[in-house]
């Protein structure tokens, strides 16, 4: 509760200080030129970041792995993105933080390690038959609002398959 007080109230009047400090200084129009290009400058960034990190997790998930680094850099892409394209200098300088790799690396792994990533994939092989399982934690509401939780597993068997012929679902 405390974070959305600083957010919604304090963080405006901070924001509204510094560009009435910096307008002073440099001149109004000076000031809206520079919160318009550092939000130009801060779009490109994102949108080739944002692509970057897109086609990192599309060739992750084709590979058959979790994205889960992928997903934790594009939220933080995503913050970073609405912070540059929010008015002022303050949000400015956070949102060009969060699109340095190394502070965002920094984030990531302390997100990674409060980030539960769920569904994990096995392949066992023994006596010429290869077993595919696959373990996923689903979360369903249906129509009626009644959320059901649960772990299911899948599997495929085929005797005497090759390991890399047997479709990974």
């Amino acid at each position: 509760m405390k974070v959305l007080f600083v957010l919604f109230i304090i963080m405006p009047v901070v924001e509204m200080a510094v560009l009435i400090k910096v307008g002073s200084l440099i001149g109004v129009w000076s000031t809206i030129l520079f919160v318009l290009l550092t939000a130009i400058i801060g779009a490109s960034l994102l949108k080739r970041q944002g692509l970057s990190t897109l086609m990192r997790a599309n060739q992750k998930m084709n590979a058959g792995e979790i994205p889960a680094k992928e997903v934790a850099e594009g939220f933080i892409l995503a913050v970073g993105g609405a912070l540059l394209l929010t008015p002022g200098f303050v949000t400015d300088s956070v949102g060009f933080a969060l699109l340095l790799p190394g502070i965002r690396r920094l984030m990531i792994n302390h997100l990674m390690k409060k980030m539960v990533v769920s569904g994990q994939q096995q392949f066992t092989q023994g006596r010429g038959e290869f077993t595919h399982t696959r373990s996923t934690y689903k979360t369903y509401r249906d129509q009626d609002g009644v959320i059901i939780e649960g772990e299911f597993q899948e599997e495929s068997s085929k005797k005497g398959a090759d390991p890399d012929q047997i479709e990974k679902k």
